[in-house]
């Protein structure tokens, strides 16, 4: 098949991948074939194509993941290609088949080669055979629970648990001793059974210091593979990467040679075609050492850091979705290994639409405002738009902002900078958290390893559990600016000073954010008027302020000034002059900056939930949108501190809810099977009374 056949290609996936595809597609001349489910109606990747098709309810398992609805939608638009990103169908060789029985091309392997890297199991001894080095461990398949029992007592501890089918870190279990194996066996095939209808697990050597490097490679359907280097994966959270860069800073020449070959060799051990990923496992202190782990059959999620970094003849920057195109159209690859070199360094993070400070669990809401960066360097690969609504029932993330540099410091320093320019209103992110990421000591020296993010976590978001007090005047100011009414001939009795006779009289707003609650006075008329606030603790301070579509206050000494423009804030606070991105709705107005966000709830919203919230009052509350997995409760039920109550599913990933006291179940309110929101009531506990006879609730 040559290129000019492929006239339309079907784009399989959502989010960033899918617009990301649908913007090589369009420089190729080739038209893009969206499809959608129920709750993507209105996203990016729809709008950004030149057809789009539904193709069910917002289940992935009725849309998504249905090939036939997929090649359906393809033979219905005379698409003669099908690209999947990545998830989902990339890598589901029954569905690889299935195009190749409809006549359609599958922009990705050969489902052979499918197969055979998809069983964790059976790659290991593929690779093996042609010399790839691979991790001590038993991986052979069928293993019973005991099979696994007796193999991590053999190995040694630590051990890591891993099943067969799948990734992203999903029914991963890391064991350091016997007392916890059989529970994390069983928890672990559960997870891996509900993730990729396959439990079938194996158990390898844990790598102590461990380093995740994978290696980029590229074939064709006529015998030639390149690889096109290195990239250094090991920052990440739950065993999910969140910042990537090319090249590893780790590696030297003679290492990144004989890594390369090596995924050369595992590429071809299998007759591979297209795109992959192997992955490599290296230990900080044995850098010559690196043993396979996986080869990813797709295109990876941190494809762009390759892009950025490679070049040939001289030229900077391969399109390896275009790349994969013209394989699929039987091309053969323009260049040879010789003809590949790298230039400077790129790092890329990824923006997930979750919250570090609550185990990293999902959030979700209704996107009000986006702003990426731009600049020298600078990529985003987005999904998400004003407008959007981030549910529970697709992966959290959101976007991906790369930098560019002529070396990792000046990479970093941009990457860094982009982040600051970031902000997404409506639902909280990971930006600020990934900032503080590139800014530790270790990973600017490039000391990194996998369990880096979980030594050092409570330093890395500690700043944002708490919210400054300049956010508060910032709120107030700009509650005041929309209170102002505008133009030239101005109703005295419209304005909002709490003129009457004698003193003027407060108007008060009250702000509640991180479990604390504020309290913003104000008094007299716009361009000259008066502030206090006062918190929680009771502290409290006089602010002047002068406002027209300016604001200017004064606190204890101190002047500050705010203008609105748009959805811009500008805030001049203490001498130090900070821009806000900002929305108010529902009573909750929204701040962006340098990649923080804060949600500032008015009081009157909050008097319905009851205290702070409903966090207290016993109740027991959902930690993440999601569903109710498993509910070990049942009303009148005596439970201890740290017993298991409900297990709830989030993104193919179990979260276990337990008991914080001992006490009694007074009320449950959902059951098995059922979805579940943000911070929604689980349960409500009651702790024995005390020696007063008082009863004390759960907190």
């Amino acid at each position: 098949m040559t290129m000019q056949h492929f006239d339309a290609v079907l784009v399989a996936n959502r989010g960033e991948i899918a617009v990301r595809v649908i913007r090589t597609l369009r420089e190729l001349g080739i038209r893009s074939v969206a499809v959608y489910s129920d709750a993507d109606r209105d996203a990016r990747h729809v709008r950004e194509a030149d057809t789009a098709v539904h193709i069910g309810p917002s289940a992935a398992a009725e849309s998504y993941l249905d090939g036939k609805r997929i090649l359906d939608a393809a033979r219905s638009t005379g698409a003669q290609a099908i690209h999947p990103g990545y998830g989902f169908l990339a890598e589901n060789a029954a569905f690889a088949k299935e195009c190749a029985n409809a006549g359609i091309e599958f922009i990705g392997p050969p489902p052979t080669a499918i197969e055979s890297m998809g069983d964790k199991i059976r790659a290991k001894q593929t690779v093996s055979a042609a010399d790839v080095p691979v991790v001590p461990g038993r991986s052979e398949p069928d293993m019973t629970d005991a099979d696994l029992h007796r193999a991590a007592l053999e190995i040694g501890f630590p051990v890591l648990l891993k099943p067969s089918a799948g990734g992203g870190g999903k029914g991963m279990r890391l064991i350091h001793d016997e007392s916890a194996l059989d529970d994390q066996i069983a928890s672990a095939r559960r997870e891996a059974r509900s993730a990729f209808g396959d439990d079938t697990l194996f158990v390898e050597r844990f790598v102590a210091r461990p380093r995740h490097i994978e290696v980029q490679v590229l074939a064709d359907a006529h015998g030639n593979v390149v690889h096109l280097g290195e990239r250094e994966c090991s920052l990440q959270r739950r065993h999910q990467k969140i910042i990537e860069e090319a090249p590893s800073p780790l590696l030297d020449e003679a290492t990144r040679a004989r890594i390369g070959a090596a995924a050369v060799n595992a590429a071809r051990s299998v007759g591979y075609v297209g795109a992959g990923t192997v992955e490599f496992i290296v230990s900080a202190d044995r850098p010559d050492e690196f043993f396979f782990m996986e080869m990813n059959t797709r295109l990876q999620v941190e494809h762009p850091v390759t892009e950025l970094v490679t070049t040939v003849g001289g030229q900077r920057g391969i399109d390896l979705v275009e790349q994969q195109v013209r394989v699929a159209a039987g091309e053969p690859l323009p260049w040879s290994q010789q003809d590949i070199a790298l230039e400077g360094h790129a790092v890329e993070a990824r923006v997930y639409a979750e919250d570090p400070t609550r185990n990293f669990l999902p959030t979700g809401g209704d996107v009000l405002a986006v702003h990426e960066p731009a600049g020298p360097g600078v990529r985003v690969d987005s999904g998400v738009r004003p407008g959007a609504r981030v549910g529970s029932d697709y992966d959290p993330m959101l976007a991906k902002v790369i930098a560019w540099g002529p070396n990792r410091t000046d990479a970093l320093r941009r990457l860094d900078k982009a982040l600051g320019d970031t902000a997404v209103l409506g639902l909280q992110t990971n930006v600020a958290f990934l900032r503080a990421l590139l800014r530790h000591e270790q990973v600017q020296e490039g000391a990194l390893d996998t369990g880096l993010v979980e030594r050092e976590l409570d330093a890395l978001i500690a700043e944002s559990k708490t919210t400054p007090d300049e956010i508060y005047v910032a709120a107030a100011l700009e509650r005041l600016l929309a209170a102002e009414p505008t133009g030239t001939a101005v109703d005295p009795w419209d304005v909002p000073d709490g003129w009457r006779l004698g003193e003027p009289a407060w108007s008060t707003w009250r702000f509640a954010a991180d479990g604390d609650e504020v309290e913003v006075r104000i008094r007299g008329r716009a361009r000259d008027a008066e502030v206090s606030i006062e918190s929680g603790a009771g502290g409290e301070s006089a602010i002047s302020i002068e406002v027209g579509r300016a604001t200017s206050i004064e606190i204890a000494g101190y002047r500050a000034s705010a203008e609105a423009h748009g959805d811009a804030l500008t805030v001049t606070y203490r001498g130090r002059t900070r821009r806000y991105r900002f929305a108010h709705v529902d009573g909750t107005t929204w701040l962006a900056a340098d990649g923080r966000t804060w949600a500032l709830a008015e009081h009157r919203l909050l008097a319905d939930r009851g205290p702070a919230g409903g966090r207290s009052g016993g109740a027991v509350t959902s930690p993440m949108p999601g569903t109710v997995l498993v509910a070990d409760v049942s009303a009148g039920q005596q439970v201890t501190s740290g017993q298991r109550l409900f297990v709830v599913e989030a993104m193919k990933m179990e979260h276990t809810i337990t008991a914080p006291i001992d006490g009694v179940v007074t009320e449950v309110h959902v059951r098995k099977g059922q979805s579940v929101g943000l911070d929604q009531p689980l349960a409500v506990l009651t702790a024995p009374s005390d020696a007063t006879g008082t009863t004390k609730e759960a907190q």
